[in-house]
């Protein structure tokens, strides 16, 4: 009795821990769920191996998903956005306050669009600031009844290297082509007016003055967006994580489903 009521205790402490607003908190949690389970296989079999290979169950649970939905998944080859109205804005109250930010911050609405991306709805809301030679967006994604938003500012150098800050809550599902480079920031991080400054940030560490970047083209925000996920999408095919299928689409490789768990082996480390 005692043994279970310790396992019992454990399992109600991490769910406790796991519901606080602070990210240092939701990871104990997180490590209590593994201290829970330890000992509850380690009191079963006796075996401290046994309990450290039930802890370890934990890191291979999302195969499970692997192998039943992604592995079947077919992406579009050539993906185009579509002028679309964004969906209904009580579903996403930080992309509001985003997009208040960055008008705040000086940057112009260009276009509203979206594309369906993995069986995800995004929804993009763009801006533009010729001074700060920058773009801004706030992502909206739907996906089996699940919403979030995210924001991301954008810069070009004339070389064609893309710097991006974002708060995208998620290791990114296929490899960055070479150009791009992400400085990401915790996602409860959802002040525009912060991001933009962690973005600036970004660029004097990386060297980059505001000379050496491009004024963007507002007419072609779309195309150069499509262009970039084309790009990413060719890197990933020379990189063995996708393959082509024979009806113009792609999907994950075996390569590429043990890629994507890594990706979420780093979700649950980060416990964003």
């Amino acid at each position: 009795m005692r043994e279970t009521l310790i396992v019992i205790g454990l399992f109600v402490l991490a769910m406790a821990l796991r519901s606080s607003r602070k990210n240092i908190i939701r990871k104990l949690g997180a490590f209590a769920f593994l201290f829970a389970t330890f000992f509850f296989f380690f009191y079963l079999s006796d075996s401290v191996i046994v309990g450290l290979m039930g802890a370890c169950l934990w890191f291979f649970l999302p195969w499970i998903e692997l192998l039943t939905h992604v592995r079947r998944l077919r992406m579009p080859l050539n993906n185009r956005l579509r002028h679309r109205e964004l969906p209904n804005p009580s579903f996403f109250p930080n992309a509001i306050e985003a997009a208040t930010g960055m008008e705040e911050a000086g940057f112009e609405h260009v276009s509203d669009c979206g594309w369906e991306w993995s069986g995800m709805q995004q929804h993009f809301r763009l801006f533009w600031n010729p001074e700060e030679r920058a773009i801004a967006s706030v992502c909206l994604c739907e996906q089996d009844k699940v919403a979030f938003a995210f924001v991301s500012v954008t810069s070009t150098d004339a070389a064609g290297n893309i710097w991006r800050t974002t708060n995208f809550p998620f290791a990114p599902t296929l490899r960055c082509s070479p150009g791009l480079k992400w400085n990401h920031v915790p996602c409860e991080k959802s002040c525009f007016h912060q991001i933009l400054k962690d973005h600036q940030a970004f660029l004097v560490r990386m060297k980059i003055g505001t000379d050496d970047l491009l004024i963007p083209d507002p007419e072609a925000m779309e195309e150069d967006i499509e262009n970039e996920m084309r790009k990413q999408v060719d890197h990933n095919l020379r990189s063995g994580i996708i393959h082509l299928t024979d009806d113009g689409h792609f999907r994950y490789s075996k390569r590429g489903l043990f890629f994507l768990w890594g990706q979420f082996i780093k979700d649950m480390i980060r416990l964003c």
